[in-house]
């Protein structure tokens, strides 16, 4: 059922005059548009980031296909740059599904994709100008449900107020669940209420926010949650795909008009990682870990190659290296796919022994630069965040990697962890120009080399996340430091921006008191704050300082083990113990670390 009439619209008075307007179209290879008045129900996948970013999101297009596979009309929305948010307002045209035109306050559910905490002031946009209530209790019984998953809902508070319900854990059981439940449910008579508490009270991976009260010591700290309805769960936890093999991958994509972040296949081949690393959110939220067979992989890989014709192909995981039959695995996408000049991309790589055996698995073909990730340089600091690599894996494996081809290595770094010491910034350097070196001795050229340095943001759900994050101050000086000892014009680093890592801090380590300081920033035209050349974060600082909100209680505090944190009440595999011994731990290889200086 295409919306004529608003389609018309948009294309004769709109899309001439806005940037890249072909993201706004729909009707790309492999979209599905159906009739929703013949489909069980409608749900609208909307990603908080634009098109392009969307549309190169392994999740999405893995939902999008099982929604419409079993009977849904499932279709897309994205936040559209301002141009074309500005336009939808002065033409008074609502933000629609890309698939029929039809308005996102039509459909039964909208579900948010939530992979990064600085997309939140997106979901105020999309809803805004889909016609649909900010605020989840200004919804009626029938209106659309407004749902959301992804890792960047782990700690749900900040946008309590403006989602329904949240869906904790993989979204290929859970979306299908909750959207059949959602659509038996209307026009019974049911409150809105009753029917969130339905849903909820039949799983353990469902939060509704509203049944949830924070309860809150005159200092300002949390020392509890109260739920408001016995029927709804005490705890939530995270739904699990048990079996991941037998998960349809989207072997028939959508393929896009316009050039995207990633042009490429994408397979996940594992879900979780063995490792435990202290710093890492996916880790802990991930579990258990989970595989799928080398013929899946190749079999999907080579149907979707046959669907789109896309000359590079991503295996995708959190340590692809680590998967169990990796050697067996690369050998045989190698042989299948070196001869129709296919790219096969490794991007999570764990610098072990195995990683000087890389190159030679790939045989020869396109070569792309090595993208590996220490994240710091030095051993013990390395125990300390239990990330158990050694230098000489990493050194080994470039220099193969020379030899056979690649001219380019790029290095993922952290700094402003617990305990960092000016020595291990100097490790980053280091390693960096060894590299570079190395590549002079086996190809006659230096090797160039580029160190991407995030600032630490302590996560949720993660041992650090009662550690207080570094001021801006440190971060400005630890910047200035690592460029001051760069010897070698080969090398380059690149460090994250501050007021991103900082207003990242805010969000990730808030609670439901900074929802309203979320949307007066939104109401004063904070956008696609991902984006350096939307972003603007004065918006940010004013308005949580007009509101009177204390960054450093949220950000730079440290916070002791026993205090209630906002998201406890949504639980980990392993459980919160797990996490606080792990904390223990660290404190105690800090304490060594610094009677070693």
């Amino acid at each position: 059922m295409l919306n004529t009439a608003l389609k018309d619209r948009v294309t004769s008075r709109i899309l001439p005059n806005v940037q890249m307007p072909a993201q706004y179209l729909g009707g790309e290879l492999h979209s599905v548009r159906k009739d929703h008045r013949e489909a069980r129900g409608s749900v609208c996948i909307a990603f908080p980031d634009t098109y392009a970013m969307g549309m190169s999101h392994h999740g999405l297009q893995v939902l999008y296909g099982i929604m419409n596979a079993s009977g849904w009309a499932c279709e897309r929305a994205f936040t559209p740059l301002p141009d074309f948010e500005a336009a939808l307002r002065s033409h008074e045209v609502p933000l629609y599904g890309l698939e029929t035109f039809t308005p996102l306050h039509e459909f039964d559910v909208l579900g948010f994709t939530l992979q990064y905490e600085i997309s939140y002031s997106n979901i105020l946009t999309m809803l805004d100008l889909g016609g649909i209530p900010l605020h989840a209790e200004d919804r009626g019984p029938d209106d659309t449900l407004v749902i959301a998953g992804g890792p960047g809902g782990q700690n749900p508070e900040v946008i309590a107020p403006f989602i329904d319900l949240f869906v904790l854990g993989d979204g290929e059981p859970s979306l299908p669940f909750v959207c059949e439940q959602w659509k038996a449910m209307q026009g019974n008579g049911m409150s809105r209420d009753d029917k969130l508490a339905a849903i909820a009270s039949r799983v353990d991976w469902a939060y509704v926010p509203r049944f949830y009260e924070p309860i809150y010591n005159e200092d300002g700290v949390q020392v509890d949650t109260a739920r408001t309805r016995d029927d709804v769960p005490d705890s939530i936890r995270q739904c699990v795909e048990a079996d991941l093999d037998a998960s349809p991958l989207p072997t028939s994509p959508v393929v896009p008009f316009v050039q995207t972040a990633h042009d490429r296949i994408a397979i996940e081949i594992m879900r979780g990682c063995p490792w435990q690393c202290r710093f890492c959110q996916s880790t802990t939220l991930k579990r258990p870990l989970r595989y799928r067979t080398v013929d899946t992989i190749v079999d999907a890989a080579l149907e979707t190659y046959r669907n789109t014709g896309y000359d590079e192909i991503s295996l995708l995981s959190l340590s692809t290296s680590d998967y169990p039959k990796f050697e067996e695995l690369v050998t045989r996408m190698s042989e299948v796919f070196t001869p129709l000049g296919v790219k096969i991309s490794l991007p999570s790589l764990r610098i072990t022994e195995m990683l000087k055996k890389i190159p030679a698995l790939l045989q020869e073909g396109r070569r792309s630069g090595l993208t590996l990730a220490p994240e710091v340089a030095r051993d013990d600091m390395r125990e300390q965040i239990r990330k158990p690599v050694k230098n000489q894996d990493l050194y080994d494996g470039c220099r193969e990697a020379f030899r056979r081809g690649w001219r380019k290595v790029k290095l993922y770094f952290m700094c402003g962890l617990p305990g960092e010491r000016p020595v291990d910034l100097d490790g980053i350097v280091e390693m960096a120009e060894i590299i570079s070196r190395i590549g002079k001795e086996e190809t006659g050229r230096y090797t160039e080399v580029t160190a991407s340095v995030s600032n630490f943001v302590p996560k949720s759900a993660t041992p650090y996340q009662w550690n207080g994050m570094q001021r801006r101050e440190y971060f400005e000086w630890a910047h200035r430091y690592l460029k001051s000892k760069v010897s070698m014009r080969s090398v380059r680093i690149k460090c994250h921006d501050i007021d991103t890592s900082m207003l990242e801090g805010v969000l990730t380590r808030g609670d439901r008191r900074l929802a309203p300081a979320l949307e007066e920033a939104w109401r004063r035209g904070a956008r696609l704050d991902a984006w350096r050349e939307h972003f603007r974060p004065d918006l940010w600082w004013q308005a949580f300082a007009d509101l009177g909100i204390d960054l450093d209680f949220y950000v730079h505090r440290q916070r002791g083990v026993d205090e209630v944190l906002p998201w406890d009440l949504i639980r980990i595999k392993k459980g919160r113990e797990y996490l606080a011994k792990e904390q223990g731990r660290s404190v105690l290889q800090l304490d060594a670390m610094a009677g070693a200086v």
